[in-house]
């Protein structure tokens, strides 16, 4: 008995700080969440690029779900002997088109490119009642793996699978379908970022702003912000009838070579950001961080590096 009452009276500390720690969570909840997730909802405020059609390649409208209808370009190298295939993941707002510039080196080097603008975004049929965010949905994962089931059906298909390149969101796509053990060989990202990792400062950020007192928002823990940001996915998930997809959830499944590029003044989704992904991945794998370069600046900021980089990993694991 008076050994029970013991470690009772050793645990009372640790139980009241739980008890505080988890008050303070459903009072920073209750007077804060809401208008984390009304931010979390917000778009981005960086131009995002487009392109202008080009009459040398397949304009392609590919069946999906439903009698919806995906918009996609494939673009034949102009090289004497192919040497793979390229899918390319569009980021957040881009459309098909925008492909070129990143694609251009890897198509002089041999590869044909196939690209395409999942539901909702540039000319592609919507999906009804729902609104894309620059956060990657389950609905745009079954577009991604429709596209890679159309590339890879063609009649001059690559028996050995393909590549995928992507940027942002389509980065992220791009290791949804390797990590799910589609038939893609190599990957190489351009502004990945995890969903509840990239939540999960910014919780602190946000908190921070609406309140100045430092015993709320400087000393909880990482754990704590995570758990504010896990709720407040819920709710959006809730609202919205979606499901996003968390990379960093089966980032461990990844054993794909993996390059990642991450610019190094990206201040929406910090270099670290991307590493809490990269870290988890399995397979051979670089994080190159490109001196400057704001999210998706990489390539205006490296130049030809950025294109020589791209296509190098490509030729040591797709030849």
């Amino acid at each position: 008995m008076k050994t029970a009452f013991g470690l009772f009276l050793l645990a009372l500390p640790l139980l009241l700080v739980a008890g505080s720690v988890l008050s303070l969570y459903w009072i920073v909840r209750r007077q804060f969440l809401w208008q984390l997730v009304r931010i979390f909802q917000e778009k981005p405020l960086f131009v995002i690029p487009r392109g202008e059609p080009d009459a040398a390649a397949e304009d392609l409208s590919i069946p999906t779900v439903g009698r919806a209808v995906m918009k996609g370009a494939y673009f034949k190298t102009p090289a004497t002997a192919r040497t793979g295939v390229i899918v390319f993941g569009i980021e957040y707002g881009s459309d098909r088109w925008s492909c070129r510039p990143y694609c251009e080196a890897l198509s002089l080097a041999g590869y044909d490119i196939f690209t395409y603008e999942p539901r909702g975004q540039g000319t592609s049929d919507p999906i009804p009642g729902y609104e894309p965010l620059q956060w990657l949905a389950e609905c745009e994962i079954a577009d991604a793996e429709t596209a890679l089931a159309y590339v890879t059906a063609r009649p001059d298909a690559d028996p050995r699978g393909v590549g995928w390149f992507g940027v942002s969101k389509g980065a992220n796509a791009g290791l949804a379908m390797a990590a799910m053990g589609k038939p893609v060989r190599a990957v190489a990202t351009d502004g990945a970022f995890g969903l509840i990792t990239t939540m999960t400062p910014y919780m602190r950020h946000w908190v921070r702003i609406y309140n100045k007192n430092f015993l709320v928002h400087g000393l909880l823990p990482t754990w704590f912000y995570a758990a504010l940001a896990r709720a407040g996915l819920g709710m959006v998930e809730r609202e919205r009838k979606v499901r996003f997809f968390r990379p960093e959830k089966i980032a461990g499944q990844m054993d794909r070579p993996l390059l990642m590029i991450h610019g190094e003044a990206d201040s929406y989704i910090k270099p670290e950001m991307g590493r809490a992904v990269f870290n988890r991945a399995r397979g051979p794998k670089e994080f190159w961080v490109v001196p400057k370069a704001r999210h998706n600046q990489a390539l205006a900021t490296a130049g030809a590096e950025y294109a020589d980089k791209v296509t190098a990993f490509f030729d040591q694991h797709m030849r």
